[in-house]
């Protein structure tokens, strides 16, 4: 293709996949989903990826879902061909847990606006760094709809519940220096594309497995009770234990040299 709506690329152990309709703030349609689905699956199947950034192309990270994927024309069954529910369900739900499933850290490099489902989109993602010019906007209420592609669950973990309601219930535009200081991200970075990839890299020389294991003890850790949360931390600290990694990094602090993780 010449256009292509998602581009891949490998950079040493980091895969960077951008998100390329520019013209429409990168917002997602049917077929952008399935490319993005090729290119984690591609990323997923290399033993030698290890580290995995999403950005966007031009002066957007991602405006949501495009509403060309709706039909509006006047006619029988108008309700049923608008309803959003089956996108959501066919097309960014899992998305959203193929992100959430990979078996590398995520990070999105929110180059400009992230807007509706794309602000869930860098959500997802483990880690988020942002432009200056980057912002995250809760589009859904401005066309009487809600938070969705895991945004609702998403905004209420990373800011609470105060600030999660204010940002669904009025969409007002949050910079990327407030949601840096209100710690819905991690940084904020002239280039977040090099800062992103530099961190991966980063990330791409640590033990993977025990990255994602750890995003998952976090992500579900809230809807454990203590004692529950006790338990899956030995179960996977023993789980680890048994990893190549493991025994690579305890051999290197002894021998006092720097490890050399494998992922395995």
């Amino acid at each position: 293709m010449s256009n292509p709506a998602v581009i891949y690329a490998e950079q040493g152990a980091v895969a960077i996949i951008t998100l390329n309709r520019p013209q429409t703030l990168n917002s997602f349609t049917r077929q952008m989903h399935y490319d993005l689905w090729v290119a984690l699956d591609q990323a997923h199947a290399n033993a030698a990826i290890r580290a995995l950034v999403i950005t966007g192309a031009g002066r957007g990270f991602c405006a949501g879902a495009d509403l060309i994927e709706f039909d509006f024309e006047p006619g029988p069954n108008l309700v049923g061909r608008a309803d959003p529910g089956p996108l959501i369900e066919q097309a960014f739900n899992p998305t959203v847990r193929r992100l959430q499933n990979l078996r590398m850290p995520t990070i999105a490099a929110v180059n400009g606006v992230a807007a509706g489902a794309g602000a869930s989109l860098a959500l997802t993602c483990d880690i988020a760094i942002a432009a200056p010019v980057a912002s995250f906007i809760q589009a859904f209420s401005k066309i009487g709809l809600i938070p969705d592609a895991g945004g609702s669950w998403f905004l209420t973990q990373k800011l609470g519940l105060a600030r999660a309601t204010a940002l669904a219930m009025t969409g007002d535009k949050l910079s990327a220096t407030q949601a840096k200081e209100w710690g819905l991200i991690w940084d904020v970075v002239d280039d977040c594309v090099a800062a992103a990839t530099a961190l991966a890299e980063r990330l791409a020389n640590q033990p993977t497995q025990a990255l994602v294991a750890t995003r998952h003890l976090l992500r579900d850790g809230l809807a454990r009770t203590l004692h529950q949360q006790l338990d899956v931390e030995r179960d996977t600290q023993s789980s680890m234990g048994k990893t190549e990694d493991y025994m690579e990094g305890v051999m290197a602090f002894r021998e006092k040299r720097l490890p050399r993780f494998k992922g395995r």
